[in-house]
């Protein structure tokens, strides 16, 4: 009897380490939304949440492989506590504040929302209990396991995925072809829209795109964070009416001033044919310029708060 209970609670922890490395796993194959899902809290910066995201896969990938190997098994224990601890008070505050969306616990692959996450998080926390008085393998490897865990993860999660405001990536882009956006702006459907007046964004996007929608949501996260005037951003978007509204649906994006440009070559070689593209403007002349993975929030968060305080403070709301 003792030896099935033994070899019951060794199955078992080896099924809650696979579960933490399968949830590590398709975070990272969904990296892109955990990030924004981390910074949608408002915690931390743009900047700080994607390593923030990292780190968090990370030590769950690191807990994951010290439960498989049943080595050093309070501190792994009590780490695995703590983590399911912090992110069950995270979703009870996701719960006080209304939210509903995908937790992304387990990236695209699942989607649970804060109830349904802190049900997992229960069962998974009542599991550990049962696992509370076993004991782990008394190898003298096991902090060199510990070791080779971290170095493995940390380099794994950085290489597949490295965080955009250290890589390339984040370099100004400049596809934004100026004579032909100029020509835009002063014909329809743009004309009648002020475009030129004051400070103002505007985005290119098309409706199927995932990084346009991803953007998006970065960007009204921004907007709300920072209290930009909503009337200052205009969507033109690149697809149809329908494709608009699921647009809006799967990036969580608020809703702005929105075009369906009529022509979509143009529109293309206007962008060099890269979407998303975001412009920021001051009285028709374009100030900023970025795709999904180089949105600079330090620039940003100025130029916002700068019409912010100019929207409200002035007449003028340049």
């Amino acid at each position: 009897m003792i030896l099935y209970q033994s070899l019951g609670k060794s199955a078992l922890k080896v099924l809650l380490g696979l579960v933490f490395i399968i949830s590590a796993v398709l975070k990272v194959f969904d990296l892109d939304r955990f990030e924004i899902y981390v910074y949608s809290y408002q915690i931390f910066s743009l900047n700080f949440s994607l390593l923030v995201a990292r780190v968090a896969i990370i030590i769950e990938l690191v807990l994951g492989i010290c439960l498989i190997a049943n080595v050093l098994h309070r501190l792994i224990w009590w780490g695995s506590m703590v983590m399911l601890g912090i992110y069950t008070l995270l979703l009870l505050y996701a719960l006080y504040i209304g939210r509903t969306d995908s937790c992304h616990c387990f990236g695209d692959f699942l989607q649970l929302d804060p109830k349904q996450s802190l049900i997992k998080n229960t069962v998974l926390m009542l599991l550990f209990l049962l696992l509370y008085k076993m004991e782990s393998w008394n190898t003298p490897f096991r902090w060199l396991i510990l070791s080779l865990a971290v170095m493995a993860s940390s380099i794994g999660v950085f290489v597949a995925s490295p965080p955009d405001n250290y890589t390339s990536n984040f370099l100004p882009e400049h596809n934004l072809q100026v004579e032909l956006f100029d020509e835009m702006l002063d014909e329809a459907p743009l004309a009648s829209l002020s475009l030129r007046e004051g400070k103002q964004i505007v985005c290119f996007f098309s409706t199927g795109c995932d990084y346009c929608q991803m953007a998006a949501r970065k960007l009204s996260l921004m907007q709300q964070f920072y209290g930009f005037p909503e009337d200052r951003i205009t969507y033109l978007f690149i697809g149809n009416e329908e494709g608009i509204i699921k647009f809006y649906v799967q990036s969580e994006s608020a809703q702005y001033r929105d075009v369906l440009h009529p022509d979509v070559v143009r529109l293309l070689k206007t962008v060099n044919g890269n979407l998303p593209t975001i412009v920021f403007m001051e009285n028709g002349e374009v100030v900023y310029e970025y795709g999904f993975r180089n949105m600079n929030e330090a620039e940003i968060k100025d130029y916002m708060l700068s019409v912010k305080l100019s929207y409200y403070g002035s007449p003028t709301g340049n």
